[in-house]
């Protein structure tokens, strides 16, 4: 059968498939539980947000996929795979819906010892960097640590952009953004060298660093950070640091943050389709005159 999306009648199946989910997202996971729990999946049946979930079915059983895309991002994200098998077929499928949203790239975070892994090779995804997510439940901070960080604030923009310039990879930029979060706190610096993004869930806190080397006293900022997020004590706060940002690992062992594995992100790009347009032929001078050729247009999927 070909893939499908899914349907009202799939719903008594998907408590079978809770515990076979591989998640690919680690932020919507760490911050928001398994995505086919029934309160994580009532998300997924809102008409008004970019979530899809996918299903194709072949001898070897049932296979549900989900991609969502953020209200300001250009790429979407493959979120997870039941079981974890990608089939080629669903893939493609939710390549071609994520497409309709106007996506240029969908993105995947997956173990390297994941037998995913070369899978999603085989469906067109290409390694583009590296992370490990860190917890730093577990770290002790003193109370008395000075206050480093503030919110974010819309004036801060403009900073916030020209320190992604200086420290993402360019071939990261279209799809690793800190600028359009909606949530995340500064060091108060004359000049901005250390920001974070950070998403909140009911299940936990997520963090993306994005610090200069050239910044000074780099664990004690992080501690304060700690002290400055300790209003949900009973949350874990994870840390995702990208290999391009990996000379902060041995600060994070130093202050007893637990280590993660180590996972490959991987992306995917959309092709837009080719379109052959009809052009009506005009009359034109004699001496201007050539025989009319196709005129070939570039556009993405509306």
């Amino acid at each position: 059968m070909p893939p499908r999306a899914l349907e009202l009648f799939d719903l008594p199946k998907l408590p079978g498939y809770r515990d076979k989910v591989i998640t690919l997202d680690n932020r919507r996971a760490l911050t928001r539980g398994n995505p086919l729990s029934a309160g994580s999946f009532i998300s997924y049946l809102n008409p008004k947000r970019r979530i899809y979930t996918g299903v194709f079915e072949d001898e070897e059983g049932m296979v549900l996929g989900g991609i969502s895309q953020g209200a300001k991002e250009s790429f979407a994200r493959l979120a997870y795979l039941a079981p974890a098998r990608a089939p080629l077929a669903l893939i493609d499928h939710l390549t071609a819906h994520a497409g309709t949203w106007q996506a240029h790239q969908i993105i995947v975070e997956i173990d390297e010892n994941s037998h995913l892994f070369q899978s999603l090779r085989q469906c067109g995804f290409s390694v583009y960097s590296r992370q490990r997510i860190w917890n730093l439940r577990k770290i002790y901070f003193p109370n008395n640590l000075p206050a480093h960080w503030r919110e974010r604030k819309d004036a801060d923009l403009s900073a916030i952009r020209s320190l992604e310039s200086k420290i993402v990879p360019p071939l990261l930029l279209p799809f690793e953004t800190f600028s359009t979060a909606s949530n995340g706190m500064l060091c108060k610096a004359d000049e901005l060298l250390a920001y974070t993004d950070i998403t909140y869930g009911s299940q936990g806190i997520f963090l993306r660093p994005l610090i200069h080397p050239n910044t000074d006293d780099v664990g004690e900022k992080l501690l304060s950070l700690l002290g400055q997020l300790s209003a949900h004590p009973n949350l874990p706060i994870y840390f995702c640091v990208r290999s391009y940002q990996a000379w902060i690992e041995p600060i994070l062992e130093e202050i007893g943050a637990g280590t993660g594995t180590r996972q490959a992100v991987m992306v995917k790009h959309l092709v837009s389709k080719i379109r052959e347009k009809k052009t009506t032929r005009l009359q034109a001078e004699k001496a201007w005159a050539n025989p009319a050729a196709t005129i070939q247009h570039i556009e993405a999927d509306k």
